[in-house]
């Protein structure tokens, strides 16, 4: 097969990460010494790793973060917060992988004025969805 029609049939099913990886091959001299099935492999991987990070990209985007980092956590104040817990849950773990959440809790929520203005007011002992 011809090295062009088969990049654009690459790019017609969508396989970016793979057609990125094949020209990467040509360019490297010692692409030539592996196996097919190295070949291949490799091309496969690039490409898994290429959906992945679109992937990540897609929902960071999605997420609309306004530039908030970890680092950026003031740790002087005294807010409980324990340093080696939150840079436990930056590390890749379970819960990432999983997809499951982390709920942040905190008092000054339930002071401010905008949830006093969007959540109706609760009575002790009350059940709200009632």
């Amino acid at each position: 097969m011809l090295q062009e029609p088969m990049m654009e049939k690459l790019t017609t099913m969508r396989l970016l990460g793979m057609v990125d990886a094949l020209k990467a091959q040509e360019q490297d001299p010692a692409a030539g010494e592996l196996s097919f099935l190295e070949r291949l492999g490799l091309l496969v991987d690039q490409q898994w790793t290429w959906r992945e990070n679109q992937a990540l990209a897609r929902r960071l985007h999605a997420a609309k973060l306004k530039g908030a980092a970890v680092e950026d956590i003031d740790y002087r104040t005294s807010r409980g917060l324990d340093k080696s817990v939150i840079r436990a849950m930056t590390q890749v773990s379970a819960w990432a992988a999983n997809h499951e959440n982390i709920f942040a809790l905190s008092t000054t929520l339930a002071s401010s004025s905008t949830s006093r203005c969007s959540t109706p007011p609760v009575r002790l002992g009350s059940k709200p969805w009632e």
